[in-house]
């Protein structure tokens, strides 16, 4: 993160004998990115983040993955998934995939397994339902519109409270603040979207008495069921600049004008090949000539999926487009508003309406997930809303 926390007991200087009240040293572990040049958090365990006493294969399937071919638009109804006790890690059902992101959806009920993803980044964002996010940072809870970003190898596991619906976006690197909202110093920007009061970090240390303790590592073979010696739950403090945090959707502050403004005025999180954007509730193009709703466009460089998850959708309408839905408009097919919607947008002031998405600057691959709800007929619904409009 682009700023600096501290939680919990620390020494005065770093890399400097910490002592527990029995005399013995805690165990000091550096947590950084891109090889100690960047991002880093010290943290300071009752035991040591080394001590395994076991190191087992673990049986999770294959993210199998099928090209868009035939290339065509595709609309996944993620509400028709099964939701039966999932957890919102092993449970995650993938939709959409290539070597820089996954994309998934789980309906989490039960709590999810210690876990740590040693591939990149998480952005979790939160459809519905509450909950509560435990990490070796320490903890805090999550509801409806939130996102939570998960830094690489963060031992962490989610609880939900009831159900807990989750749209999950996974990296193959770092995800983070668009650098063009942050200063060279790593403050966010007069005209940044958010900012840093908007963002909710853990507050106090999380501690954890255990013994033997599972924790499923995924990496870049596979997935490993490490034994650890105490609980990862032992840090008393730490510091620095690299650690999960929550930001909610409706502090994001929206940027409008007199004509209708492109996706990068939504962005809200960039990764690696890839950039996040939201769509808010709000004033609409106040030019007496404006069209509100987006221009058919051909975005040639990237796949485009939006999931919507919130409000009323007026230039989807017709299009089978529903609350949960995600939709993929690959590179290389002109993609709009469904026909009627452009007339209909003129004099409108204001959108309610609420999605999340995902452009990929690689192309998106189909996974089984996507498959088991996919709306098949989507890819003609433009001809359906124009021959309705003719009739």
């Amino acid at each position: 993160m682009p700023y600096y926390r501290s939680v919990g007991e620390i020494p005065h200087k770093r890399h400097t004998a910490f002592r527990k009240p029995d005399g013995g040293l805690y165990g000091e572990e550096l947590m950084g990115v891109e090889g100690f040049s960047a991002d880093s958090a010290l943290l300071y365990h009752v035991g040591l983040p080394t001590a395994i006493t076991d190191s087992q294969l673990h049986d999770m399937p294959a993210v199998t993955r099928t090209p868009n071919l035939p290339l065509k638009p595709r609309h996944y109804r993620t509400h028709k998934l099964d939701a039966s006790g999932s957890d919102a890690v092993t449970g995650r059902q993938y939709l959409l995939a290539n070597n820089d992101c996954r994309l998934s959806y789980v309906v989490a009920e039960s709590p999810s397994p210690l876990y740590r993803n040693a591939i990149g980044d998480e952005c979790l964002y939160i459809e519905d339902g509450e909950g509560r996010f435990e990490s070796v940072f320490g903890a805090f809870d999550v509801g409806p519109r939130d996102y939570i970003v998960i830094p690489t190898s963060t031992t962490y596991r989610l609880i939900p409270r009831g159900q807990l619906r989750v749209y999950a976006i996974e990296a193959s690197g770092h995800i983070g603040p668009p650098k063009r909202y942050l200063t060279a110093k790593g403050q966010f920007n007069e005209f940044s979207p958010y900012c840093e009061r908007d963002l909710r970090g853990p507050t106090d240390p999380l501690l954890v008495d255990g013994s033997d303790v599972d924790v499923l590592v995924q990496h870049r073979q596979g997935w490993t069921r490490l034994t650890y010696a105490t609980h990862p739950f032992d840090v008393v403090g730490w510091d620095g600049c690299l650690y999960p945090y929550a930001f909610n959707v409706d502090d994001y502050e929206p940027i409008t004008g007199r004509v209708h403004q492109p996706p990068p005025v939504h962005q809200v999180f960039e990764g690696s090949n890839f950039v996040v954007c939201n769509f808010v509730p709000r004033k609409v193009d106040y030019h007496e000539g404006s069209v509100p709703v987006p221009y058919n466009h051909a975005n040639v460089d990237s796949d485009e999926v939006m999931f919507y998850c919130g409000g009323n959708y007026e230039a989807r309408k017709g299009s089978g487009i529903e609350q949960g839905s995600i939709s993929l408009h690959p590179g290389g097919f002109t993609h709009g508003p469904q026909p009627g919607a452009a007339e209909r947008s003129i004099g409108v002031e204001y959108f309610d309406e609420l999605a999340v998405m995902v452009d990929t600057f690689r192309p998106l691959d189909v996974c089984p997930g996507g498959v088991s709800c996919e709306d098949s007929g989507y890819a003609w619904s433009w001809v359906r809303s124009q021959q309705g409009l003719a009739e």
